[in-house]
């Protein structure tokens, strides 16, 4: 077991930040945090570092109960989303710092700060200062002091949110490669779904304070278990279960919504007798695939992605005629909390 979360909650004022969250993340594993503002994704965090205590219920780390354990018990490594380096200290010295307070020998400080420097590929920036770097590079400076007292547990708050797309892009895929190679239980939060899809091995979704699904990835998206899942993880339409598109496609739920996720529509242009006719309102390029904006005859609006490739055999234009049918649907029961 690397951490066990049983029965917390944790309120502010009137605001419910957690409420009656039970959740267990394995060692060695590398877990997204992943809702909208306010769900209480980071509030959990806080909890499970130190930071904050619970009102209710108790957190385990390795076996250990560290409810009442303070931050410096715990054996963590933080790391916050705006860096917090030492601005008067050198990159060697930020991430000896540490190991500094811990009284290790110089000479074992020296060589576990150079090891880490290879890790994270700044050898040669050593005596450069926090601002002499990238945010990219302070970033990665920011993890290697986190890992430099060989923390039982690596937790990451938005790490990447103030940089900007590209780097985040290319410091997720750096994250991945460095998490196989340490194998440290690691917990971030996030609110970029692509980003939890890219990096972690499973995913905890949050919202107003609870857990709506835990999962790899794949079943996240594939089979999401409740409508806001399905709404959160990717593009989605929703469409009353009384639409044509339904009615006309022999497609029958009990449910007052459908899920389509906007590459399962087949769009054609012309009909064999199926299908639900609707008119081309939009066309936006997205450089590998299409994306085309339908009004159906009930002027519902749906959103479906094709690929360049189909896209340029349709040769579509907007305010044109075309059908569209589902190839899968999704419904969900109505629960009420």
């Amino acid at each position: 077991m690397g951490i066990l979360v049983e029965n917390v909650s944790k309120r502010f004022g009137s605001f419910q930040a957690v409420d009656r969250v039970s959740l267990e993340i394995k060692n060695g594993t590398l877990v997204a945090l992943l809702g909208p503002s306010g769900s209480g994704k980071s509030t959990l965090l806080r909890l499970i570092a130190g930071l904050e205590t619970p009102d209710s219920g108790e957190i385990w780390i390795m076996g250990k109960n560290a409810t009442s354990q303070k931050v410096q018990e715990r054996n963590i490594g933080f790391v916050f989303q705006h860096y917090a380096l030492f601005k008067h200290m050198t990159v060697r010295e930020n991430i000896a710092f540490g190991l500094e307070i811990r009284k290790v020998p110089k000479p074992q400080v020296r060589e576990r700060v150079e090891e880490l420097l290879s890790l994270i590929q700044l050898q040669g920036f050593g005596d450069r200062y926090p601002n002499q770097l990238s945010g990219g590079q302070r970033q990665r400076v920011a993890l290697a002091r986190s890992l430099a007292v060989q923390p039982e547990v690596l937790l990451l708050d938005e790490p990447f949110g103030a940089l900007d797309a590209k780097v985040r892009k290319d410091l997720r895929a750096w994250l991945r490669r460095l998490h196989d190679e340490v194998h440290v239980t690691t917990v971030f939060v996030t609110h970029d779904q692509e980003e939890a899809m890219e990096v972690a091995d499973e995913i905890v979704v949050t919202n107003k304070g609870r857990i709506e699904q835990v999962g790899t990835p794949s079943e996240i998206y594939d089979r999401p278990a409740t409508p806001f899942v399905m709404s959160f993880i990717g593009p989605v339409n929703v469409v009353p279960s009384t639409s044509p598109l339904f009615q006309e496609n022999g497609i029958d739920s009990p449910h007052p919504e459908i899920f389509l996720r906007p590459h399962d529509l087949a769009i054609g242009t012309a009909t064999d007798g199926s299908g639900t006719p609707a008119k081309v309102s939009r066309i936006v390029n997205l450089g590998w695939q299409v994306q085309a904006e339908l009004l159906l005859p009930d002027q519902q609006t749906l959103t479906v992605h094709l690929s360049r490739e189909r896209f340029d055999q349709l040769q579509l234009q907007p305010q044109q005629q075309v059908y569209v049918q589902p190839r899968e649907a999704k419904s969900f029961p109505v629960v009420s909390r």
